[in-house]
């Protein structure tokens, strides 16, 4: 049987300043591939984010595109350029639940196949120096607090990728060269993650 995947968010999703096949969308169909060898197939992910996007981008950018009908598995993480720009939660919110309904739709109305990752902690890393990083790590626990509430109501998976991320989020091989955004070392810690979940699910 083949299988396909619909990646939905911002750089993180597209895992900016590494190569396409180390970002973690494509490392978990990696991993997918190496558990399920000779039973499954795991088509390349088709991935939807841009560095930057903010949840009302994502958006604006997906009623522009044509996607297939259905995919078998779909992630969902956005957010931190909301939090980024000062935007409110409350904005955040309303906007998160309706990209949260239109992942569970691309996923054919199937919750257990529709992951969202928790928002990564920018404040940890060297690029947030001179910053207030206590008040970073606090709106984006806001943040991912109100992420997971509506996840979890809407019956959704949520990942939380945030606790590890901030274990090694300042460490340089865990980090790209702009010292913000992460190496494909972070990326397969966020894969192997999203696979078990993935696989729990065949």
């Amino acid at each position: 049987m083949e299988y396909t995947f619909l990646a939905l968010g911002d750089s993180y999703t597209i895992g900016e300043q590494v190569q396409l096949n180390s970002n973690f969308a494509y490392q978990t169909c990696q991993l997918l591939r190496k558990k399920f060898k000779d039973i499954h197939l795991f088509t390349a992910p088709e991935i939807h984010a841009k560095t930057g996007w903010t949840t009302d981008e994502l958006s604006a950018h997906l009623k522009q595109q044509i996607l297939l009908p259905k995919y078998d598995f779909v992630t969902l993480l956005i957010g931190v350029n909301n939090q980024y720009r000062g935007r409110s939660v409350e904005n955040f919110s309303m906007e998160f639940e309706v990209l949260l309904q239109q992942a569970i739709q691309f996923a054919g109305g199937n919750k257990q196949r529709t992951f969202v990752l928790s928002i990564p902690d920018w404040g940890v890393t060297p690029f947030a120096e001179g910053r207030d990083r206590q008040n970073i790590a606090q709106e984006i626990d806001h943040y991912n607090d109100t992420c997971k509430t509506i996840t979890q109501s809407k019956g959704v998976n949520f990942i939380d990728i945030t606790t590890s991320q901030r274990e090694d989020g300042n460490k340089p091989a865990f980090l790209t060269e702009d010292e913000l955004h992460h190496s494909a070392n972070e990326y397969q810690k966020w894969a192997e993650q999203l696979s078990e979940s993935i696989a729990a699910t065949i």
